[in-house]
């Protein structure tokens, strides 16, 4: 019995072998130890530099009555971004997040409709293939990450140590569900951000193998709307946390 046991955990995978699992093939990097996802990257330095060309553009030669759409379209979206800012943190504190906030709506939002509009699939490169960013569970995580560090500085920043007076609030009892609803914060914003990206590429995907013509149509409509609203959503969720941790429980 003991020889079938230890033979049984002998064959067992390791935590490295699980480690090196992946779905999908991908472009790596090397730096140093590290390996980067290089179509995510490419991708990614694509959707900032665009972003950057239109803010530039739009906000170059500024007047009171805008006459450029560009400068219509960059007022619209820092308005609509201080709104969500001032709705979720309040009017006292708002103003210091904008700036994170609107980086989170303006990066996912560019991401999402540029793997929408742009068919990536159609540049070669020497391993897999390019995608929207926030196709790769990767990108998501490091979003949600930066969303946590944002709430968790937020807190310390206005409470110091008393921060964590929340977690046994209002009695001690609750202190490992409160522990447990932080670390399902980042968890939840970066699989619903990338289950929903993933599974409108799929399904666009296959009814394009299928029926290339004209019922992947909606379909994709479909997406930009449903990859603008992922975008609200995220934004609005790390608004909500950092109004949460500046607040109180």
């Amino acid at each position: 019995m003991v020889f079938e046991l230890s033979t049984y955990f002998n064959d067992m995978p390791s935590v490295m072998d699980l480690a090196a699992v992946e779905v999908g093939k991908h472009w790596y990097w090397s730096l140093g130890d590290f390996q980067l996802h290089g179509q995510v990257l490419v991708v990614s330095w694509f959707v900032i530099s665009l972003i950057t060309i239109v803010i530039a553009l739009g906000t170059s030669d500024l007047k009171l009555l805008p006459e450029k759409y560009l400068q219509n379209l960059v007022e619209y979206l820092f308005e609509y971004i201080r709104d969500i800012a001032k709705t979720q943190i309040g009017e006292e504190e708002y103003q210091t997040w904008i700036p994170f906030i609107g980086t989170l709506f303006v990066f996912i939002f560019g991401c999402n409709w540029t793997g929408a509009l742009i068919p990536w699939s159609v540049i070669e490169i020497p391993s897999g293939e390019l995608a929207a960013p926030t196709n790769d569970i990767n990108t998501t995580a490091a979003l949600a990450l930066l969303t946590s560090i944002a709430y968790f500085s937020a807190g310390l920043r206005k409470k110091g140590f008393g921060y964590f007076q929340k977690y046994v609030e209002p009695t001690p009892i609750l202190l490992p569900i409160n522990v447990l609803e932080d670390f399902t914060k980042p968890l939840s914003l970066s699989f619903r951000l990338f289950g929903n990206i993933l599974a409108d590429e799929l399904v666009v995907g296959v009814l394009l193998s299928l029926v290339p013509l004209v019922i992947p149509i909606p379909i994709m409509l479909l997406g930009l709307f449903t990859s603008a609203i992922q975008a609200l959503v995220f934004a609005t969720l790390a608004g909500a946390y950092i109004g949460e941790a500046l607040e109180g429980h």
